[in-house]
């Protein structure tokens, strides 16, 4: 698949598999990363931190934000709008969890004056959706199916203890991962002339 055709067939797939990966785990550690080695960051302060969770440690995670959300949202609503999804995400075959590590910018503020340090959050951020971006439209570039989740803050605490991560990272989103075992969903633009603009050709 070129790069092109991974843009195009990059879609959210909620329903996924463990079951019938058409690569290897070292395979999908050489794709994440090349991620983080090759995204771009500000003033390549290389500010990316990434855990992957695959087998056992994904289902881990997945059944931490499933009492969390419980505890947090109350059984009604925990029942009606999470449950059925934490079942859904903890079938899959694995979860990337995407970090920022601050200390990384912070290192660069005596080089720069405010006026340039005040951007630095939304470089931060920019930053971290490119991390995003380019391990889900490569995993998808192997045939597997992905859909980014935002489980953070309110598994932040439970998360960083189990896996003995410094409390200092921030917690972007996680995109679980796996075989395609369902639809995937007709995605529907608009028109591009209203969102394109071209001057000078």
């Amino acid at each position: 698949m070129t790069v092109g055709e991974a843009f195009k067939n990059r879609r959210t797939l909620y329903t996924l598999s463990d079951k019938g990966l058409a690569i290897s785990q070292s395979r999908i550690l050489d794709i994440i990363r090349a991620a983080v080695l090759h995204t771009p960051t500000p003033f390549n302060c290389q500010n990316g931190r990434v855990v992957l969770l695959v087998g056992d440690e994904h289902k881990k995670f997945w059944d931490l934000a499933g009492e969390i959300a419980l505890a947090t949202v109350g059984g009604e609503v925990f029942e009606r709008a999470y449950e059925p999804r934490v079942k859904m995400f903890r079938a899959a075959y694995g979860t990337v969890l995407f970090y920022s590590d601050p200390a990384a910018l912070k290192a660069l503020e005596a080089k720069w004056p405010p006026t340039v340090i005040d951007k630095f959050p939304d470089w931060e951020q920019q930053a971290n959706g490119m991390l995003h971006y380019a391990v889900w439209t490569m995993l998808t570039a192997e045939g597997l199916g992905c859909s980014l989740q935002h489980y953070n803050p309110m598994v932040d605490d439970r998360v960083c203890k189990e896996w003995d991560i410094p409390a200092g990272w921030k917690l972007g989103a996680q995109l679980v991962f796996g075989a395609p075992a369902g639809p995937f969903r007709e995605k529907t633009f608009e028109p591009v002339e209203e969102r394109l603009f071209a001057y000078g050709m």
